[in-house]
Order: C-alpha cells, then structure tokens, then sequence
C-alpha cells in the first residue's frame, strides 16, 4: 500500500537539513530502485520553485511499504530526524487514485 509521509521542519533548520541531505536522497534513492517512490521533495517555505534563504517548511514522500509500521519505521529512520530536521513526523495510508 501507498503511505505519505509528511514531515515538518523546525524553525531555522536549513543549515541541518543540507548537511543531511545526501544521506537523506541515498535513503529514497533506494526507494526508487525498488520501484516503491511515487514523488519526493521539499515544501518551500517561499512560494518559489528552489528553496531560498527562507528555507524549508518540510517534505513530502509518497512510497509503497508492506504495512503503516513499515512506512511508520522507515520514516523514524530518517536522517533528518537524527540531527533534528524535523520538528514532527506524520504518516498516513495513501490511495493513489489519479494518474
């Protein structure tokens, strides 16, 4: 089944969240391999297409995973929640409906 993945960065976590990130895009890189990614990226905290100097409000994963523990797990085991990116975690079961 589908899970989204939610996460929602704390104030002024910019600097973490790009000394994170490549351990962060090996982890959903393997997703990708594995045919399980739907879509991955950042939210903006701008309404521009690259984050600026404002940063980022958090991301969004959408992957396939056996169960909610598993989706549940996997996202603890993110490295941005290892060096306080994010400030919560969500994660809800996904029905894909379009496209």
């Amino acid at each position: 089944m589908w899970y989204v993945i939610i996460g929602r960065d704390r104030p002024d976590s910019l600097s973490a969240r790009q000394n994170a990130r490549p351990a962060h895009l090996e982890r959903l890189e393997a997703l990708k391999e594995a045919g399980r990614l739907l879509v991955a990226g950042p939210c903006p905290r701008d309404d521009a297409p690259a984050p600026g100097p404002a940063g980022v409000s958090g991301s969004v994963v959408i992957a396939e995973f056996d169960s909610l523990t598993a989706a549940e797990n996997w996202a603890k085991a993110d490295p941005y929640i290892e060096v306080g990116v994010y400030e919560s975690v969500e994660v809800r079961p996904f029905i894909r409906a379009l496209p």
